[in-house]
C-alpha cells in the first residue's frame, strides 16, 4: 500500500485501470476521510478512470473526538487561525505531492473538492501551489485569510464555489466575498446558492459538482 502522509480513504477507479484522474475530497470540522467518500461513490461512475482520495485532517477534533479537524476553531484569533490552516495545508500540499509522484500524474489531472473547513484548506493550497491543479470546487467554506492568500497566489485553477442559502455555520456572504475576492486576482469562479439549504451538500450541488469534474478532467 502506497504511504501517504495522511491517512486516507480510497476509492479505487471502476473501470479497474492506472488511474488517468485523480480527485481529493477534503471533509469537514469534525468530520473524517470515510464521510466525504460518500461523494467520490456518487460520481465514480461518470469517471471510471479517476481515483478518489480522501485524506483524513491531521488533528484529532477538539470537539468530535471521533473525526478530525484541519485547524482548531476554539480562537477567533486571525493570527492563529492562519498559523494553524498553514501547518494543516503544508502537510495537504505535501499529500498532493505524494500522489502525483505515486501515481505517475501530471498536476492538470487533479481535482480538489471541499467541504466546509475542508473547501476553506482546499482554496487555500489550490491557490498556492506552484504548479497548477486542474480544477477546485469547494462547499460551504471562505477564504480563511484575503491578506495572507492576496501575496500568494501562484496557480489559477478553474474553481466552483457553492453554498446553502441557509448556512448559519459559515454564513452564504463568504461565498459573495470570495466570488468578489477571486476576480480582482483574475481567478475564474463560478458560484451556486442554493434556496432552502443549510450547512449542507444538497443533491443538487452534487449532481453540478460532477458536471463541473467531467467537463474539466476529461
Amino acid at each position: 500500500m502506497t504511504n501517504y502522509i495522511l491517512d486516507v480513504t480510497t476509492v479505487l477507479p471502476l473501470s479497474n485501470n492506472k488511474p488517468s484522474q485523480a480527485i481529493v475530497l477534503c471533509h469537514g470540522y469534525g468530520g473524517d476521510g470515510k464521510d466525504i467518500s460518500a461523494l467520490a461513490m456518487s460520481w465514480q461512475r461518470f469517471l471510471p478512470d479517476a481515483i478518489f482520495l480522501c485524506p483524513n485532517a491531521p488533528e484529532v477534533c477538539a470537539i468530535n473526538p471521533g473525526g478530525y479537524q484541519w485547524f482548531d476553531l476554539s480562537t477567533e484569533k486571525e493570527e492563529i487561525i492562519l498559523e494553524k490552516s498553514l501547518e494543516a495545508e503544508k502537510k495537504l500540499s505535501t499529500f498532493l505531492d505524494q500522489i502525483f509522484d505515486n501515481l505517475q500524474l501530471e498536476t492538470t489531472k487533479l481535482a480538489l473538492v471541499g467541504f466546509s473547513q475542508g473547501c476553506m484548506m482546499s482554496l487555500q493550497v489550490g491557490l498556492k501551489k506552484k504548479k497548477q491543479i486542474n480544477s477546485l470546487i469547494g462547499y460551504s467554506g471562505k477564504i480563511i485569510n484575503k491578506k495572507h492568500l492576496a501575496n500568494n497566489i501562484n496557480s489559477k485553477p478553474k474553481i466552483f464555489l457553492m453554498h446553502g442559502e441557509n448556512d448559519t455555520i459559515v454564513p452564504p456572504t463568504n461565498l459573495l466575498e470570495a466570488k468578489e475576492y477571486l476576480k480582482n486576482y483574475g481567478v475564474s469562479v463560478k458560484t451556486k446558492l442554493f434556496k432552502n439549504c443549510e450547512h449542507t451538500i444538497p443533491v443538487e450541488g452534487s449532481s453540478l459538482g460532477l458536471e463541473f469534474l467531467k467537463k474539466n478532467l476529461l
